[in-house]
């Protein structure tokens, strides 16, 4: 979908050759002049909105037709409220719903009406993206997108400007997040998350580097390869880094847990939504997404991505509860449950993720069905030792709309992790198993500030509306563009364009 920025008045706005025209309508409406452009509509508006036909709410609509008061063949009145950005999702998650219905190809979304409130224009073209996303790759008769041309008629400001560019960038890394989690197990290997992590080495800034069998064994990445030796699938280590700021500057390292798809090992699942287990590489997918927005934005910080990616396969080279496993760090680890194979992975990552010497270091993983009990799917888990870290990812997931809820970190919660045959269990116990979880991946994040966001409630949805999210890549992006913005008076050399390295099968 094609993103356009206008600075229209509502007459002009009106004149657009477009399927359908958006109004926002805040409950505190701008005033027009009496005879000014669009006077005409204006009057329409309050007679709709004093009539009663238009119900009181943020989110309710009305669709109509306006002849030759309006070129676009449908006009879609939508209560905004207050225009905050939470409104305005709402508002257009409804609107273009209801366009989505309609098939239409071009609209334009007019929002003179509204008072300006941080975020509101990304949240609003946001919201617009998602609810015209369609799924097509595997499908033999694909339904696609109808919604070809969004344009934006809003103030001129710089404001209005930069959110508009963060929105069209944060849609693309959300679109690409969503593609890859939704894809089926045998169209998302980890040879071919390897590969789409290859083409964002394409962009500028952006190097990608991908691992294999050979060289992860080299590296001694034990817990990693114990996961992996049950699967027909080799594993794949990618590692993606955007260098946009001078290289003495410290990165933001991102690592995303990549298991393409999870059958729980030999302690395996119920078969009952199995096939929901495509999605447990969610984070890695919101890894991927992230810096597909960040070189969109250019913004001046260095990034480092990391993926480690494999199946959890039953085969009979599995790995077996009571088996114990040296990890990276020489830490070694009894698996009680093969089913807690993420933590597995991530360890070794995190150990990885070292060398490079972050400024913090966000794992993201959809890790534990307790964090799904404890948070539902409004809010990712967070969990840090670190306050101000957890500040700034608390603050960056309420401007992105992505919100997360602190967890507690108390040493007590590792109690259970205790293992007569190992430095560690892998997990311990159903009671606060998202916090234990959290607990097993900070042994291995000593040396960095470091967060972990479990994501195993907000990264899809299920039933009629089954999908992927995109979550929590607003979240990570906001996050990272404050990271940069915090570190704009820091000395900068020209970024080299990257080159890609291919694993060795």
């Amino acid at each position: 979908m094609d993103f356009e920025f206008k600075t229209l008045t509502l007459d002009q706005a009106a004149s657009l050759k477009t399927d359908a025209l958006v109004l926002a309508l805040p409950d505190e409406m701008l005033t027009l002049p009496a005879g000014s452009a669009g006077a005409h509509l204006l009057q329409w508006v309050q007679k709709v909105s004093a009539s009663g036909d238009l119900e009181a709410g943020v989110g309710k609509l009305i669709t109509t037709h306006m002849g030759a008061q309006c070129v676009a063949t449908r006009l879609v009145l939508v209560r905004v409220g207050d225009g905050s950005a939470s409104a305005m999702r709402k508002a257009m998650l409804a609107a273009f719903a209801t366009l989505r219905q309609a098939s239409v190809h071009k609209v334009a979304m007019f929002t003179g009406w509204v008072t300006p409130c941080p975020g509101a224009l990304r949240a609003a073209l946001v919201a617009a993206a998602e609810a015209t996303y369609a799924y097509t790759t595997t499908l033999s008769k694909p339904k696609p997108r109808a919604l070809s041309k969004l344009t934006l008629a809003a103030t001129d400001s710089g404001d209005a400007r930069q959110q508009f560019a963060q929105a069209c960038a944060v849609v693309k890394g959300i679109e690409l997040a969503k593609e890859w989690a939704n894809r089926p197990g045998n169209h998302a290997t980890p040879t071919l998350l390897a590969e789409a992590a290859e083409k964002l080495g394409k962009l500028d800034h952006v190097a990608v580097d991908v691992l294999g069998p050979k060289e992860v064994a080299k590296l001694g990445m034990g817990a990693f390869m114990a996961v992996a030796q049950g699967s027909a699938e080799p594993l794949r280590f990618i590692v993606i880094r955007y260098n946009g700021a001078a290289k003495s500057q410290a990165p933001v390292v991102l690592v995303g847990k990549g298991i393409t798809f999870d059958t729980g090992g030999i302690s395996i699942k119920p078969a009952p939504e199995m096939d929901e287990m495509k999605y447990d590489m969610g984070g890695a997918a919101s890894v991927l997404g992230t810096l597909r927005a960040i070189a969109e934005l250019q913004p001046a910080v260095n990034v480092v991505g990391i993926i480690p990616s494999c199946e959890n396969m039953p085969d009979g080279r599995a790995i077996k509860p009571g088996d114990v496993v040296t990890s990276m760090s020489g830490q070694t680890i009894e698996i009680l449950n093969t089913d807690a194979e993420g933590r597995l992975i991530l360890c070794d990552a995190l150990t990885y993720a070292t060398r490079f010497k972050p400024a913090c270091t966000i794992d993201v993983a959809t890790l534990t069905g307790a964090c799904v009990i404890s948070l539902g799917s409004v809010r990712s888990g967070l969990f840090s030792a670190h306050d101000d870290l957890a500040t700034d990812l608390i603050q960056a997931g309420e401007s992105a709309l992505d919100l997360c809820w602190r967890m507690p970190l108390d040493d007590e919660y590792a109690e259970g992790l205790k293992s007569s045959f190992a430095d560690m269990a892998n997990v311990a116990g159903r009671a606060g198993g998202a916090i234990s979880a959290a607990k097993f991946l900070q042994k291995f994040s000593a040396e960095m500030r470091w967060a972990h966001l479990d994501i195993a409630g907000t990264a899809w949805k299920s039933g009629t509306a089954k999908g992927a999210t995109g979550r929590p890549v607003g979240l990570l992006v906001d996050f990272i563009l404050g990271q940069a913005a915090a570190a704009a008076n820091a000395p900068t050399v020209k970024p080299t364009r990257g080159k890609s390295r291919r694993a060795k099968a």
